[in-house]
């Protein structure tokens, strides 16, 4: 947590500042800590330990704007810090449209705290630390003859911060995070060497899924032996939990505020128009209590609040901060998503692959890309063949191409299973017509 007197020292910074030749400042502190264990074949192969303060000053000096960060938090030194950021800050070039936000978008308080921080965080023993990732390690180590190399981590990180402003903003939080995880490489067919992981995360330690990390892991690796390419064509395509949002993620950037002001994103103007199937409504809720990805404020100061983004396919908000508000003059509105949610159908991955005649499901992306002004996009995939309700021949060295809003205007499904330990809380989803080049 930050203390009393760590608050005072950013006061007294941001005062100093505005002392000194400043017009508005805002000053951020930062306390965090994490650790790292991990495993390889059963024995430790590197631990990591950091715990970390710094401060932040952005200083708004006529007309021009710096940011400084340094971890010496005394007043002796900063006081030198400050007046030579000032000064620093003289010789840039003049930007008009870098200010503090309009103080009536600023979060107030007053709301129920979201529970983000493990009061056990600090109490939890290194020896147990390294235990769960020796356990995930068991779990694969010695199961399996094809077995090339066992790996797993635990990691966990907490942090807190306090921003204060000059033009009336002051605001606290903190949050903490745990993550388990395993991996494996096996002997396939021929010389292929299949990979695969999983993972578990969590606010709260207790809530982390301790057991199966590894048996997991190992039983994606062996459904991937024997995989191959397929005839090319245009199939159905499923995506699992563990990688639907890697397709909704361009369209998330094409979304912010740099690209639409520079003309680079392919949903530039498309404002209140529909875009996507009219299945899609995704929600930034930001205020789910215990949830990664919860605040009351983002990195401006600017109250967050439950937005639409998509409404049945019709885009409903960009995310514009500050400076691009200032730059395009237009209201701000927030710089980033929270926890995006959408609005789910009544089936599973399983009930997807059920429900298919032929079909694909794609269980992870090699490379790729995809272009922020036109959206086409060519992704590599693998996963497996849907035939009759069922996964047959692992496939791999597949392509998926087309562009991003012909994709998202076929999607015929969406599911019912995010992973809730995301802020992108994101089903598995159903696609009609994806173009896969194979064989």
């Amino acid at each position: 947590m930050i203390t009393n007197e760590h608050k005072q020292l950013a006061r007294w910074a941001m005062d100093f500042a505005l002392k000194h030749g400043c017009q508005a400042s805002r000053v951020t502190l930062y306390n965090g800590s994490n650790s790292s264990f991990e495993v390889r074949d059963m024995k430790i192969d590197r631990l990591q330990q950091a715990t970390e303060s710094s401060l932040i000053i952005q200083l708004f000096v006529d007309g021009r704007y710096g940011s400084y960060s340094t971890n010496r938090l005394d007043k002796k030194e900063l006081d030198k810090f400050i007046l030579k950021g000032i000064d620093s800050t003289r010789y840039l070039a003049e930007d008009v449209a870098r200010t503090l936000p309009d103080p009536s978008l600023y979060y107030t308080g007053g709301k129920p705290d979201l529970e983000l921080s493990d009061p056990r965080f600090d109490h939890i023993e290194p020896d147990d630390k390294v235990a769960l990732a020796m356990q995930v390690c068991d779990e694969m180590m010695g199961k399996d003859p094809r077995i090339i190399s066992t790996n797993s981590s635990y990691g966990d990180e907490q942090w807190s911060k306090y921003m204060i402003a000059s033009n009336g903003f002051e605001g606290e939080s903190s949050s903490s995070a745990f993550t388990l995880v395993g991996s494996i490489s096996i002997k396939g067919e021929g010389e292929a060497r299949p990979e695969s992981y999983w993972y578990d995360s969590a606010v709260f330690y207790d809530t982390l899924t301790k057991d199966g990390i590894g048996s997991k892991a190992l039983e994606r690796a062996l459904r991937k032996i024997g995989q191959k390419k397929v005839a090319s064509g245009k199939y159905p395509m499923i995506l699992d939990n563990m990688n639907s949002s890697r397709l909704l993620s361009p369209i998330i950037n094409a979304l912010y505020g740099s690209g639409i002001q520079q003309k680079n994103s392919f949903l530039l103007d498309k404002l209140d128009q529909k875009v996507l199937s009219e299945k899609v409504t995704l929600i930034d809720e930001p205020h789910l209590p215990k949830s990664a990805g919860a605040r009351y404020f983002d990195n401006e100061g600017v109250a967050t609040r439950q937005l639409p983004i998509f409404e049945k396919g019709i885009l409903k908000t960009y995310f514009i901060d500050t400076y691009i508000a200032n730059k395009m003059n237009i209201p701000a509105t927030i710089s980033s998503p929270s926890i995006l949610t959408m609005e789910m159908g009544n089936k599973d991955v399983d009930g997807f692959i059920a429900s298919l005649d032929k079909g694909i499901l794609v269980t992870g992306f090699n490379g790729g890309n995809s272009s922020s002004t036109t959206g086409d996009f060519s992704y590599g995939v693998e996963g497996f063949v849907v035939e009759n309700g069922k996964l047959t021949q692992p496939i791999s060295e597949m392509n998926i191409t087309g562009n991003l809003l012909t994709l998202w205007e076929n999607l015929v499904e969406i599911g019912n299973d995010p992973r809730t330990s995301s802020s992108w809380r994101i089903p598995s989803l159903l696609f009609n017509d994806v173009d896969f080049s194979g064989l």
